[in-house]
C-alpha cells in the first residue's frame, strides 16, 4: 500500500534531485528515505528514479508520479486545515507568503490591523521571490500568497484586492527628463534600472517597456528597490516604481516622479491559494484587511513639486 510518507519522501527527492537534501528537509536519515522510495517503486511496479554514481534523474513515469504526489499532499494538508479551522475565521496558524516588492510597504500597516481584529490568529510570514512562493504554495508549505496576479496555475484560486500603479522615477532636474520618455517603450534599455533576476517586478518592467530579454540591458541588477532608488537619485538611470512604494522609496528630494496618462501601467495585487483549500473565508477576511491597509498606505504625491507633466503611453 502506498503511504503519504513515501509520497512525501519521493516528492522531496524529485524536487531536489539530491537524496541528502531531501532527507534533511524531511528530517529523516538518508537510508530510511531511500528505503521508503524503493518500497514505493516496488508497489507501483515502475522505476521512479535513475540512480547514477554522481547524479540522479526522475524517469518520465516518475515525473507524473511526482506531480500527482504534490497534489495529493496539498489536498491532505487542506483536509487537515478543514478539521482544524472549521470552527472560526482566522484562528490558529496561517502561513502566508509575500513578495519583496509588497512586504515592507504594506505589512507595517496591515500586521497591527490583523492582530487587533483577529487576536487568535497565529500568522507565519515568508518573504521571497514569486516563483519560490508559488512552488511552496503548491507543495502545501504555505496556505496563501500575497503577490502580483495572475498566478498562472490552474490548480490555484485567486482573489484580486487592489491595483498598484507604476510611476516613472528619474533624477530631479536631469537634462534628459521624463519628457524624453513619452511612453515606457521609449526608455532606452541601458537607462532602465531593474531588480535582479527572479523578481516579478523586473519582468513587469520589461513587459511594460517592451524590452526583449535578449536585448542588451544595463548590467546593474539590485536585490532591493532601495538600492535602485539610490542609483536613480544619483543619475545612473531611471526605473518604474510601484505607487505603494513611494512613501518609503521616494522621500529623497533628488528623485522626480512622473505619472503616465491613461491607461497607466499597473499591477494587480491579490491573494492566491490552492483550489482544494477549505479556508476561502479566512482568505477573504484577511483580504479585506489588506485592502484597508493599502488604502491607508496610499501615497499623496505632490505632482507640482515632485513630478514632471503626465506621460502618454502609446
Amino acid at each position: 500500500m502506498i503511504t503519504l510518507r513515501q509520497l512525501r519522501y519521493f516528492e522531496a527527492v524529485a524536487r531536489h534531485l539530491h537524496f541528502g537534501k531531501a532527507a534533511a528537509e524531511c528530517a529523516v536519515t538518508q537510508p530510511a528515505l531511500s528505503q521508503q522510495i524503493g518500497e514505493l517503486e516496488a508497489t507501483l511496479g515502475v522505476p521512479l528514479l535513475e540512480r547514477g554514481s554522481r547524479r540522479i534523474a526522475v524517469t518520465p513515469k516518475g515525473e507524473e508520479v511526482a506531480r500527482r504526489a504534490l497534489r495529493i499532499l496539498g489536498e491532505v494538508r487542506d483536509l487537515t486545515d478543514y478539521a482544524r479551522h472549521g470552527g472560526g475565521v482566522l484562528s490558529g496558524p496561517l502561513r502566508i507568503g509575500v513578495i519583496p516588492s509588497i512586504a515592507p510597504y504594506l505589512l507595517p500597516k496591515a500586521l497591527p490591523l490583523v492582530q487587533h481584529t483577529y487576536p487568535a490568529l497565529e500568522l507565519q510570514l515568508r518573504e521571497t521571490h514569486t516563483s519560490v512562493l508559488v512552488d511552496e504554495l503548491a507543495q502545501g508549505k504555505l496556505d496563501v500568497v500575497l503577490m502580483a496576479l495572475p498566478a498562472g496555475d490552474s490548480g490555484f484560486e485567486s482573489l484580486p484586492l487592489f491595483v498598484d500603479r507604476f510611476l516613472l522615477a528619474t533624477q530631479a532636474g536631469m537634462p534628459a527628463s521624463a519628457a524624453a520618455f513619452s511612453s515606457p517603450d521609449m526608455i532606452p534599455p541601458d537607462r532602465l534600472l531593474l531588480l535582479e533576476e527572479g523578481h516579478c517586478l523586473r519582468d513587469q518592467a520589461l513587459t511594460y517597456c517592451r524590452i526583449p530579454r535578449s536585448e542588451k540591458m544595463n548590467g546593474f541588477g539590485a536585490a532591493s528597490l532601495s538600492t535602485i532608488m539610490q542609483m536613480v537619485a544619483n543619475g545612473y538611470g531611471v526605473t518604474l516604481l510601484p505607487e505603494m512604494c513611494v512613501p518609503i522609496e521616494a522621500r529623497d528630494e533628488r528623485i522626480a516622479l512622473s505619472r503616465f496618462s491613461a491607461p497607466e501601467p499597473q499591477r494587480e495585487i491579490g491573494l492566491v491559494w490552492r483550489r482544494s483549500s477549505p479556508r476561502r473565508a479566512d482568505f477573504e477576511a484577511i483580504g479585506r484587511l489588506l485592502v484597508k491597509a493599502a488604502s491607508d498606505t496610499a501615497p499623496t504625491v505632490d505632482t507640482a513639486a515632485r513630478a514632471v507633466p503626465a506621460l502618454a503611453i502609446s
